[in-house]
């Protein structure tokens, strides 16, 4: 209201404008500061922390440093699982929206280069408020260089690097089911990955520094912030990554020689220690890429056509190669259990080694039908037999008979003692449990059918590493050893911060008892079901064993269709005397249509002595004795003899045992065969040439299969081909070939070596 309308109103009127004009002012001005204040508590108090982190937000800039997983080696310290430097490429969609930036072209671009979906990048974009979107993780340099000649290129903000880890397993499928994998996000999922996880992961660190207006850093701030990133501890195991090459190179190929339908397994240990050598299940995996299956995997699912079915299918087969089954799953031990049996006979004192054991194929036990008596796996009977013979024979009759004088209390003490009730420990989380009869069932004085049974390692189960653990004692003195197989972990810097020793658990056994159960197990080998695992300049101690999986497709009336599986298995020690390393091999499944009669002395014993023979003077470097037997039968490198004179050639081939011709009327060997370093049968006959060309041309492999090594012999040497023999010795005239390392039928150069596997197949046991 103007001053001159105010001044021609009436004096009163006049005053009562001037208050309400005074009022409304005060009202409003209160008002305001009101909202003012409120504002500003909201600002300064209530939202604070909000509003500071958007300040820090926008004036400093943070990057993460990150942390390495600790490395896992072997225990001569080579590299199984690794960490290795990528580099992170992430996103600011603020800066995008800010300066400009072509989004159409950085999708794309992006995109295209690291092979991403269009669509991941779009819902990043999108949230323009923020300046930390990550695109993807793990980029290698390779890729991490193309994206920067992109951003380059095309003069572009807003994309970003930051430095990261990947996990590496530079054997690729070696030990994979030991080490395990980690996912995406750098975090164990199986294995000692994940079991040891929270020791592998580092802990990131960060640098904040201060950033001006356009979200560039201010070098020369005076400020920043800098936690150093921690990184990992390291894993030493007792692993032995040549012990376990050797385990699954012979599993893998056993597997095929066998045709075994439903994997294999097999443990490595140190006898005297319980540390794992070697720990391997066939099929395996690589963790590398761990969601991905095997060739052979992938063939056996290519006929599911229903989509779901297949997924379904897939997922199976991946958590069967991801599976631990030496210590997850259990088994009927068989005829190995009959170490334990012995063991328990010995140490109680009611047998000897002259004792003597009538077997006529079967036996009466209290508790079973009269029509249904217990039965040796040979069917016709052992006859008369000592103690040593019953155990070399594999005898079911004499193992019940042994069980029966140690009584049932007893036994079960026995099985308590070597840990068979009890996980190892080995993994707790994953590990199986064992399967026992109740005392209640196992003491019934009037049922002695489950102690007999129990006898030869049926109507129970236990797990694969309780097995060898409980075996070991019997032949290591006594003792019963904690399996580990983490050596020491130890911090980035090499600080041990955790180691382990050799842990006796108890000894139930004495090291007399111990010591005659090697005697016993060494002839086991040398003359009994195990002598397919023979090593030339070894002495082998070891059981074999055959357990029966039946399953009852159906019943009709009159017609049974029963389906009988096997588990075949092998438990071998070396040397025999004084026991370095146990190793307990187990094939589930193997076919009938091999040839072979199915069992752990036919099928299994040849495969850890083969393991043994490569272990033994390559890993652990105990070097052969050979005895005047053995010389005949071992395989001898080819020394070079070309450019020698006939006459001294003739010399050293004959200081190695081989036989030789000569081709040529020179004095001077111009060419051999086979050629220098090969590795063949001592006995074999070396072709010298003497100014005579060697033939070039291909020959055809003839069929060896089913000859005797004598036989085999000569059908190569007709051919020009050499031999080289595995398993049985090759002086059993009861030995013949069941696997040739070249197919028959198939062309080779003049000359090669056919590697011949031998079998004896009377080295057979049931149960």
């Amino acid at each position: 209201m103007s001053d001159s309308l105010i001044s021609n109103q009436p004096k009163k009127k006049r005053s009562v404008l001037l208050a309400r004009t005074v009022f409304l002012l005060a009202v409003c001005g209160v008002a305001a500061f009101v909202l003012l204040a409120v504002r500003l508590y909201r600002l300064q108090v209530t939202d604070s922390n909000y509003y500071e982190s958007q300040a820090l937000k926008n004036q400093t800039g943070r990057t993460t440093l990150t942390a390495s997983r600790g490395t896992i080696l072997d225990t001569n310290g080579k590299i199984l699982a690794m960490s290795a430097a990528v580099e992170n490429v992430f996103i600011s969609p603020y800066e995008f929206v800010r300066d400009g930036q072509n989004v159409e072209l950085i999708t794309t671009g992006l995109s295209g280069i690291l092979d991403i979906p269009r669509g991941l990048i779009e819902e990043k974009i999108k949230n323009t408020e923020s300046q930390y979107q990550v695109i993807k993780t793990g980029v290698e340099s390779k890729q991490a260089s193309m994206v920067r000649d992109f951003i380059s290129e095309n003069n572009l903000k807003g994309i970003y690097f930051e430095a990261a880890t990947r996990r590496y397993y530079p054997n690729n499928n070696l030990a994979s089911q030991v080490l395990g994998f980690v996912g995406v996000d750098n975090y164990g999922l199986d294995g000692l990955e994940q079991q040891y996880d929270s020791l592998l992961t580092g802990v990131d660190g960060r640098l904040v520094s201060l950033r001006n207006a356009r979200g560039s850093d201010l070098l020369l701030s005076g400020y920043d912030d800098y936690f150093p990133a921690q990184d990992g501890n390291n894993i030493t195991l007792t692993i032995d990554s040549s012990i376990q090459y050797y385990v699954e190179k012979h599993l893998a190929q056993a597997v095929i020689d066998y045709d075994v339908l439903n994997g294999a397994t097999c443990i490595a240990m140190g006898a005297k220690t319980g540390a794992i050598l070697a720990l391997a299940n066939y099929p395996n995996y690589d963790p590398n890429n761990y969601l991905g299956l095997s060739d052979e995997e992938l063939e056996k699912l290519s006929h599911i056509e229903d989509g779901a079915e297949y997924a379904e299918a897939f997922y199976a087969a991946q958590l069967r190669q991801w599976r631990n089954r030496s210590f997850a799953d259990t088994y009927e031990p068989g005829s190995v259990f009959k170490t334990m049996t012995l063991s328990m006979a010995i140490e109680e004192n009611v047998t000897s080694m002259q004792d003597l054991y009538y077997c006529e194929g079967s036996l009466e036990v209290l508790g079973r039908e009269e029509d249904d008596p217990l039965h040796c796996w040979n069917i016709y009977g052992h006859g008369q037999q000592t103690l040593v013979e019953a155990i070399k024979n594999s005898c079911n009759i004499a193992s019940a008979k042994l069980s029966l004088q140690i009584g049932a209390q007893k036994f079960y003490k026995y099985i308590e003692a070597f840990g068979l009730f009890d996980k190892t420990g080995l993994n707790s989380s994953a590990e199986g449990r064992s399967l026992w009869w109740d005392e209640s069932v196992f003491f019934d004085i009037n049922n002695k059918s489950q102690l007999a049974s129990a006898s030869f390692g049926q109507t129970f189960k236990v797990t694969p590493i309780q097995m060898i653990t409980a075996a070991a004692a019997t032949i290591n003195g006594g003792y019963l050893m904690k399996p580990y197989i983490v050596q020491q972990i130890t911090d980035s810097e090499g600080n041990i911060i955790q180691a382990t020793e050799p842990t006796v658990v108890r000894q139930p056994i004495s090291s007399k008892t111990s010591a005659m159960v090697r005697e016993i197990l060494e002839e086991v080998v040398s003359d009994g079901t195990g002598k397919n695992a023979q090593v030339k300049g070894y002495r082998v101690g070891g059981k074999t064993g055959t357990s029966e999986n039946v399953e009852q497709l159906s019943a009709e009336e009159g017609n049974e269709n029963i389906v009988k599986d096997y588990i075949v298995s092998f438990l071998g020690f070396a040397p025999a005397d004084d026991p370095e390393i146990i190793i307990l091999l187990l094939l589930d499944t193997p076919s009938n249509e091999t040839g072979l009669y199915i069992s752990g002395g036919a099928m299994a014993a040849p495969v850890v002595g083969n393991m043994l023979a490569d272990i033994l003077p390559l890993s652990l470097g105990i070097n052969p004795v050979y005895s005047e037997e053995d010389l005949k039968n071992i395989n001898t490198d080819m020394p070079r003899l070309t450019g020698r004179s006939i006459s001294e050639a003739q010399e050293l081939l004959a200081g190695r045992g081989f036989e030789f011709v000569v081709e040529g009327s020179g004095e001077i060997v111009t060419g051999q065969l086979p050629a220098p370093n090969a590795y063949i049968a001592s006995g074999s006959r070396v072709v010298l040439y003497a100014d005579k060309e060697m033939p070039t041309d291909p020959v055809t492999v003839p069929s060896i299969s089913g000859m005797s090594y004598s036989a085999a012999k000569q059908a190569l040497e007709s051919r020009g081909l050499f031999i080289r023999t595995t398993g049985a010795p090759k002086s059993d005239n009861r030995a013949s070939v069941f696997i040739q390392s070249i197919p028959a039928g198939e062309e080779t150069a003049y000359g090669s070596v056919v590697e011949a596997t031998l079998v004896n197949k009377d080295a057979v046991e049931r149960n």
